[in-house]
Protein backbone atom coordinates (compact mmCIF):
# COMPACT_ATOMS: atom_id res chain seq x y z
CA UNK A 1 0.00 0.00 0.00
CA UNK A 2 2.66 2.57 0.72
CA UNK A 3 4.53 1.90 -2.45
CA UNK A 4 1.27 2.63 -4.20
CA UNK A 5 0.97 6.03 -2.64
CA UNK A 6 4.82 6.91 -2.98
CA UNK A 7 4.32 6.17 -6.43
CA UNK A 8 1.25 8.22 -6.44
CA UNK A 9 2.99 11.34 -5.38
CA UNK A 10 6.17 10.77 -7.45
CA UNK A 11 3.50 11.27 -10.59
CA UNK A 12 1.52 13.78 -9.51
CA UNK A 13 5.05 15.71 -8.33
CA UNK A 14 6.56 15.01 -11.87
CA UNK A 15 4.99 18.24 -14.15
CA UNK A 16 6.13 20.18 -11.31
CA UNK A 17 9.74 19.04 -11.43
CA UNK A 18 9.75 19.66 -15.13
CA UNK A 19 8.24 23.31 -14.67
CA UNK A 20 10.95 23.83 -11.93
CA UNK A 21 13.90 22.62 -14.62
CA UNK A 22 12.08 24.61 -17.68
CA UNK A 23 12.57 28.29 -15.13
CA UNK A 24 16.28 26.91 -14.77
CA UNK A 25 17.43 26.40 -17.89
CA UNK A 26 20.13 28.63 -19.29
CA UNK A 27 23.37 28.23 -21.61
CA UNK A 28 26.18 26.98 -19.80
CA UNK A 29 28.64 29.27 -17.99
CA UNK A 30 31.27 28.80 -19.80
CA UNK A 31 32.38 26.11 -22.27
CA UNK A 32 35.94 25.48 -24.19
CA UNK A 33 35.65 22.77 -27.03
CA UNK A 34 37.55 21.87 -30.34
CA UNK A 35 35.67 21.00 -33.47
CA UNK A 36 36.44 19.98 -36.77
CA UNK A 37 34.80 20.79 -40.20
CA UNK A 38 35.11 19.39 -43.72
CA UNK A 39 37.89 21.36 -43.74
CA UNK A 40 39.12 22.90 -41.33
CA UNK A 41 39.62 23.14 -37.32
CA UNK A 42 38.85 25.32 -34.43
CA UNK A 43 38.92 25.78 -31.00
CA UNK A 44 36.01 27.96 -28.98
CA UNK A 45 34.60 29.47 -25.91
CA UNK A 46 31.14 30.22 -25.27
CA UNK A 47 30.67 32.50 -22.16
CA UNK A 48 27.11 33.25 -20.70
CA UNK A 49 25.98 36.65 -21.21
CA UNK A 50 22.00 35.87 -20.18
CA UNK A 51 20.06 32.60 -19.45
CA UNK A 52 19.40 32.33 -23.08
CA UNK A 53 22.52 34.46 -25.03
CA UNK A 54 26.42 33.25 -24.82
CA UNK A 55 29.26 34.84 -26.41
CA UNK A 56 31.30 32.54 -28.77
CA UNK A 57 34.90 33.26 -29.64
CA UNK A 58 36.84 31.13 -32.06
CA UNK A 59 40.20 30.45 -33.10
CA UNK A 60 40.78 28.18 -36.21
CA UNK A 61 42.46 27.08 -39.43
CA UNK A 62 39.33 27.39 -42.01
CA UNK A 63 39.73 25.76 -45.71
CA UNK A 64 39.18 26.22 -49.23
CA UNK A 65 41.11 25.29 -52.97
CA UNK A 66 42.89 27.23 -54.12
CA UNK A 67 44.26 26.89 -58.02
CA UNK A 68 47.09 27.93 -60.06
CA UNK A 69 45.77 28.40 -63.74
CA UNK A 70 49.64 29.05 -64.99
CA UNK A 71 51.28 26.19 -63.90
CA UNK A 72 47.48 23.60 -63.75
CA UNK A 73 47.91 22.99 -60.01
CA UNK A 74 45.39 22.69 -57.09
CA UNK A 75 44.87 21.97 -53.49
CA UNK A 76 43.72 22.38 -49.88
CA UNK A 77 44.51 25.41 -48.15
CA UNK A 78 44.06 26.29 -44.12
CA UNK A 79 44.35 29.39 -43.20
CA UNK A 80 44.02 31.36 -39.60
CA UNK A 81 40.22 32.41 -38.98
CA UNK A 82 39.38 34.44 -35.80
CA UNK A 83 35.74 34.71 -34.93
CA UNK A 84 33.08 36.15 -32.49
CA UNK A 85 29.32 35.48 -32.39
CA UNK A 86 26.80 36.26 -29.98
CA UNK A 87 24.36 33.63 -30.04
CA UNK A 88 20.48 33.39 -28.91
CA UNK A 89 19.62 29.89 -27.98
CA UNK A 90 15.69 30.80 -28.41
CA UNK A 91 14.64 27.16 -27.90
CA UNK A 92 16.51 25.95 -24.47
CA UNK A 93 13.79 26.26 -22.04
CA UNK A 94 11.47 25.03 -25.01
CA UNK A 95 13.53 21.75 -24.99
CA UNK A 96 14.36 21.57 -21.26
CA UNK A 97 10.25 21.83 -20.55
CA UNK A 98 9.84 18.83 -22.68
CA UNK A 99 12.68 17.14 -21.11
CA UNK A 100 15.28 17.44 -23.87
CA UNK A 101 19.12 17.88 -23.24
CA UNK A 102 20.21 21.05 -22.70
CA UNK A 103 23.50 20.54 -21.50
CA UNK A 104 26.47 22.36 -22.98
CA UNK A 105 23.49 24.61 -24.88
CA UNK A 106 22.32 21.88 -26.62
CA UNK A 107 19.53 23.99 -28.44
CA UNK A 108 18.62 25.69 -31.74
CA UNK A 109 20.37 29.43 -32.20
CA UNK A 110 20.44 32.47 -33.86
CA UNK A 111 23.51 34.32 -34.33
CA UNK A 112 25.51 37.26 -36.17
CA UNK A 113 29.03 35.74 -37.01
CA UNK A 114 31.55 38.27 -37.45
CA UNK A 115 34.60 36.95 -38.95
CA UNK A 116 38.44 37.84 -40.24
CA UNK A 117 40.89 35.78 -42.41
CA UNK A 118 44.23 37.25 -41.61
CA UNK A 119 46.82 36.59 -43.86
CA UNK A 120 49.43 35.34 -41.65
CA UNK A 121 50.46 31.90 -42.85
CA UNK A 122 48.92 28.94 -44.58
CA UNK A 123 49.36 25.17 -44.10
CA UNK A 124 48.86 22.83 -46.59
CA UNK A 125 49.63 25.42 -50.09
CA UNK A 126 52.32 25.31 -52.85
CA UNK A 127 54.96 28.36 -51.90
CA UNK A 128 53.76 31.70 -52.56
CA UNK A 129 50.33 30.82 -52.04
CA UNK A 130 48.78 33.78 -50.06
CA UNK A 131 45.32 34.54 -48.52
CA UNK A 132 43.51 37.73 -49.35
CA UNK A 133 42.43 39.32 -45.69
CA UNK A 134 39.15 39.71 -45.51
CA UNK A 135 35.92 40.41 -42.70
CA UNK A 136 32.32 39.68 -43.12
CA UNK A 137 29.15 39.16 -40.82
CA UNK A 138 26.78 36.90 -41.14
CA UNK A 139 23.13 36.78 -39.69
CA UNK A 140 22.89 33.01 -39.35
CA UNK A 141 20.57 30.20 -37.83
CA UNK A 142 21.99 26.95 -36.46
CA UNK A 143 21.19 23.82 -34.44
CA UNK A 144 24.19 22.06 -31.77
CA UNK A 145 23.10 18.80 -30.33
CA UNK A 146 25.29 16.65 -27.83
CA UNK A 147 26.24 13.10 -28.47
CA UNK A 148 27.15 11.27 -25.30
CA UNK A 149 28.62 13.84 -22.55
CA UNK A 150 31.93 14.77 -24.20
CA UNK A 151 30.79 15.22 -28.23
CA UNK A 152 28.87 17.41 -30.32
CA UNK A 153 27.39 18.48 -33.73
CA UNK A 154 26.72 21.68 -35.05
CA UNK A 155 25.20 22.86 -38.11
CA UNK A 156 24.19 26.32 -39.55
CA UNK A 157 23.21 28.34 -42.48
CA UNK A 158 23.06 32.18 -43.27
CA UNK A 159 23.48 34.94 -45.88
CA UNK A 160 25.81 37.35 -45.45
CA UNK A 161 28.46 40.01 -46.49
CA UNK A 162 32.44 40.18 -46.65
CA UNK A 163 34.83 42.50 -47.63
CA UNK A 164 38.05 41.54 -48.71
CA UNK A 165 41.10 43.63 -48.67
CA UNK A 166 42.51 43.18 -52.56
CA UNK A 167 44.79 46.15 -52.07
CA UNK A 168 47.28 44.41 -49.20
CA UNK A 169 47.77 41.87 -52.42
CA UNK A 170 48.56 44.33 -54.79
CA UNK A 171 45.62 45.28 -56.75
CA UNK A 172 44.15 48.51 -57.22
CA UNK A 173 40.76 48.25 -55.14
CA UNK A 174 39.12 46.24 -52.48
CA UNK A 175 35.45 44.60 -53.15
CA UNK A 176 32.62 43.26 -51.16
CA UNK A 177 29.72 41.16 -52.17
CA UNK A 178 27.34 38.93 -50.95
CA UNK A 179 27.79 35.14 -49.25
CA UNK A 180 26.31 32.53 -48.69
CA UNK A 181 27.38 30.11 -45.36
CA UNK A 182 26.89 26.60 -44.51
CA UNK A 183 28.46 24.96 -41.72
CA UNK A 184 28.50 21.60 -40.43
CA UNK A 185 31.23 20.40 -37.41
CA UNK A 186 31.55 18.02 -35.18
CA UNK A 187 33.39 18.30 -31.49
CA UNK A 188 34.78 17.69 -28.38
CA UNK A 189 33.63 19.31 -25.13
CA UNK A 190 36.63 20.26 -22.94
CA UNK A 191 36.21 20.36 -19.33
Amino acid sequence: MKTKRLLLVLLLLLPFTALLQAQTASVERSIYGVQAGLVGFWGYNETRLSNTIALRTEVGLNGGIWQDDLYNTSGIILFPELSLEPRWYYNIRKRARRLKRTAMNSANFVTLKAFHHPDWFTVGAGSGVNVIPDIGLVPMWGIRRNVGSQFNFEAGIGIGYQYLFYKSAGYTENSGDTIGFISLRFGYHIK
